[in-house]
């Protein structure tokens, strides 16, 4: 099988001679082998490990993403970064909780951002509605 690993920017990983591959999605691990049927799932923040033909295993560290299988034989990734490596526990201790942390940052500036949003419509919604009239006045 051939795997690829693409971020926006590079090939992270082009590996023409996977024997087996092991990723995480929402539901848990799963394993692809060749002749898988086609397939496609949205990828969590983990290390996607693999297999070449001499046994050697691989892994890559990746921010989420999507991953598919075509043909059973061609696998693809595309994340937003991806951290290939040799040493499974340096990638599960530092890249991932890297990744984890980048991901909480960004959620907490997209609250804060939705929240000047909505502020905004509500000084404009308040300067275009017609002043209140009192009660009791007459036009």
């Amino acid at each position: 099988m051939r795997l690829q690993i693409i971020t926006p920017l590079s090939v992270a990983v082009d590996a023409p001679d996977v024997r087996a591959l092991r990723a995480e999605d929402a539901s848990g691990h799963f394993g692809i082998l060749s002749g898988h049927a086609e397939f496609l799932s949205s990828l969590a923040i983990s290390v996607v490990a693999w297999n070449t033909a001499d046994g050697a295993p691989h892994y890559c560290a990746v921010r989420g993403g999507m991953i598919s299988v075509s043909g059973g034989e061609d696998i693809t990734i595309a994340t937003r970064e991806a951290v290939p490596g040799e040493d499974l526990a340096t990638l599960e201790a530092d890249v991932l909780a890297r990744f984890r942390t980048a991901l909480e940052v960004e959620r907490t500036e997209r609250v804060e951002s939705t929240k000047l949003q909505l502020n905004a419509i509500r000084m404009i919604m308040r300067h275009l509605r017609p002043a209140s009239r009192g009660v009791g006045e007459f036009s």
